[in-house]
């Protein structure tokens, strides 16, 4: 039931005029339905960490500016370079380009596109300035850019219906619990929700919005910075928020943009996700986001075009980092081979797991086994013959979540695309973060589980809603599925990670080599990683 089965996934590919090629990949099947297990960067990742012999390198090239890693802290530090006119910038792919907002495929049409990652962007606030530039350099904003209310795209808008909640056995609109829950209840919810409307114009002593995003913005005050040392768990309890529908809401939240639960959280993280956006549209309600059907990756390709274009599009990943006559030499591992080039700056735009097998981060004040943890993610999707039966009255929307699950619902990919009629076939992304469990162990299972165990994680959600547990129904609607697997998806906001000294350290550093990274926030969001991106390529502009 498990072998490996190439034949049969590119038939049912074929059938719907598909076809897909995926690197680092395992091939499974289960009841007959083909399945491709992802997992991108692994086998490179433990090269570094088995310090593999490599061949000496074969070329040397000289660089201004060597980015390694095009997530989206590098590219955008890339674009920005390119923006201000610096030529002779390489941009090094990483294992898998775009990183954690990486797309796919399963063949050349629209309708079998899908998010590997990311797969959505909050309205940008006013602080987060360098999203909005990049938006509307892309178009995405097409008027007033800098006012509290732009004009957006609307092919880039999220359209209605936007999100619905399984309860009880049936759809609801929105997230947040309502159908069937008591009064009392809804009267907690409410509670909360003003409560951190308040904290979304909240100052601190010095002046600044004390919840703000990119998170360095956010105000010093230690009255406020104390909420870090308790979890979000604990300042709920203290605050007397007990609603059971309310605390799996927030749970929910903590688990979808960190990958742990209330528990883990940080206080001050917690609340941070409800008070520090607050982005506005002159042409869409509160709480729109943007989005595509490959998630966030048009961003990427956008800020990865000029570099491309100028030749400065390096595939590989760095395995060395070390100084050679007043420049850094970075050795690429390339299909065999090994590129280096002589920089003379280098923007590590990798997660610090990878960058600690580089350079010794000690030497920089940043201690890798004080290293906040990194949860685990998988990504599951599903290209499906025909759309499943809806109720009338809540249909299919954008994204698909079910109360109580471990899981975090299912995205419709083809919900963006604006069509007289439904689209022939969908893909519907499933993600499930391993909160609550150690990511050690989650990372050893997710290496060599067998596809029952990975079908049953990837399909809990959809099984609840449709039935896909069932082997008739499964093999009726699934064509095909791919599962990626990211052992090290993002990094989590713990309680104390606003003091992490080593964070400190890798912030403020300065010279030849720059970090640019998501980590260095302890948020795995766009905003974060952008935000770091923008100040590499301010240093290296001077």
């Amino acid at each position: 039931m498990f072998a490996m089965n190439r034949r049969q996934f590119l038939q049912n590919s074929a059938a719907l005029g598909l076809a897909m090629t995926l690197p680092a990949c395992r091939e499974l099947s289960h009841w007959g339905i083909p399945i491709r297990v992802y997992l991108p960067g692994m086998q490179e990742g433990h090269r570094l960490r088995d310090h593999t012999p490599l061949p000496k390198p074969s070329e040397t090239r000289r660089v201004k500016v060597a980015i390694l890693g095009s997530g989206v802290a590098g590219s955008f530090a890339g674009w920005r370079l390119q923006q201000a006119g610096l030529r002779d910038v390489v941009l090094v792919s990483g294992p898998e380009p775009a990183g954690n907002a990486a797309a796919g495929q399963f063949g050349a049409s629209a309708e079998s596109s899908y998010p590997r990652g990311a797969h959505y962007l909050p309205l940008p606030s006013l602080a987060s300035r360098h999203v909005r530039e990049l938006l509307a350099a892309m178009g995405v904003i097409e008027a007033d850019p800098y006012s509290e209310r732009p004009r957006y795209n609307e092919t880039a808008l999220i359209h209605a219906p936007q999100e619905r909640l399984w309860v009880r056995g049936q759809w609801q609109e929105g997230l947040l619990p309502h159908q069937g829950i008591p009064a009392a209840e809804i009267a907690e919810q409410q509670r909360f929700m003003a409560a951190m409307q308040q904290l979304q114009h909240a100052v601190g002593a010095d002046g600044r919005k004390v919840f703000a995003i990119p998170l360095a913005l956010s105000s010093q005050d230690p009255q406020w910075r104390r909420l870090d040392q308790l979890s979000f768990a604990q300042w709920l309890a203290q605050q007397g928020y007990r609603a059971p529908s309310l605390l799996w809401y927030l749970d929910y939240a903590c688990r979808d943009d960190y990958g742990i639960g209330l528990a883990q959280t940080s206080a001050w993280a917690g609340l941070h996700y409800f008070a520090a956006r607050g982005g506005e549209a002159q042409n869409a309600e509160p709480g729109a986001v943007l989005t595509w059907p490959t998630g966030l990756n048009p961003i990427l390709q956008f800020m990865q075009q000029p570099l491309r274009q100028a030749g400065g599009w390096l595939p590989g990943m760095a395995v060395a980092l070390q100084p050679e006559d007043q420049h850094m030499a970075v050795d690429i591992w390339q299909q065999g081979k090994v590129i280096r080039l002589l920089a003379e700056r280098v923007i590590c735009a990798m997660p610090l797991h990878v960058a600690q097998r580089l350079l010794d981060l000690r030497t920089l004040g940043y201690e890798p086994a004080q290293a906040l943890p990194h949860a685990a993610w998988q990504v599951s999707n599903f290209l499906l013959k025909r759309y499943p039966a809806e109720p009338a009255h809540t249909p299919l929307s954008w994204d698909n979540v079910v109360y109580g699950s471990p899981s975090l619902g299912f995205v419709n990919s083809t919900h963006q695309l604006i069509r007289a009629a439904k689209p022939a076939h969908t893909v519907f992304t499933a993600y499930h973060a391993y909160a609550g469990q150690d990511p050690r162990q989650v990372r050893a299972h997710l290496a060599s589980a067998n596809a029952d165990a990975l079908y049953q994680t990837a399909v809990q959600d959809l099984a609840t809603v449709y039935g896909f547990d069932r082997p008739i129904i499964a093999q009726e609607h699934i064509a095909a599925v791919e599962i990626t697997l990211r052992g090290h998806a993002m990094s989590s906001p713990i309680p104390g990670f606003l003091s992490h000294s080593g964070l400190a350290a890798l912030r403020q550093h300065s010279g030849q080599i720059l970090f640019a990274h998501s980590d260095l926030s302890g948020l795995s969001v766009f905003e974060e990683a952008s935000w770091w991106g923008e100040q590499a390529a301010q240093r290296v502009l001077g």
